[in-house]
């Protein structure tokens, strides 16, 4: 099936709102999106253009468990983190290397790992 044959793309050309959400999500933000952004993100910040989070946990479990926790919804969203732990912190950069820079996925992510995070610290 072609995008045109699934009804993606209207009589007028204009792409779907369900494919521009999509397509929206890819897009690099701009200053002042990274900073509204960043505003409703406590304890992000940017470093070497991407988000940036240092998580602490009670212990090197906590940590681990985080990690493997987070690891299925990562990888149902099809976008992966940049992250390091030793004992009970986990370092997280988020980019989006297509777009070159931070995207809403990457704020999407910040959320989602601020979630499971809040549960275990």
């Amino acid at each position: 099936m072609t995008l045109a044959n699934s009804n993606a793309i209207s009589p007028n050309n204009v792409i779907a709102p369900s494919f521009r959400s999509t397509i929206d999500l890819m897009h690099k933000l701009s200053v002042q999106q990274l900073d509204a952004a960043l505003a409703a993100l406590p304890g992000w910040s940017v470093v070497n253009e991407k988000l940036h989070r240092e998580y602490k946990f009670p212990d090197f479990v906590h940590a681990f468990g985080f990690m493997a926790t987070a690891a299925i919804a990562i990888e149902k969203m099809n976008h992966h983190p940049e992250w390091f732990n030793v004992y009970n912190k986990v370092i997280v950069d988020l980019t989006t290397h297509d777009a070159g820079g931070v995207t809403q996925k990457d704020v999407d992510l910040a959320r989602l790992l601020d979630t499971f995070a809040g549960k275990l610290q």
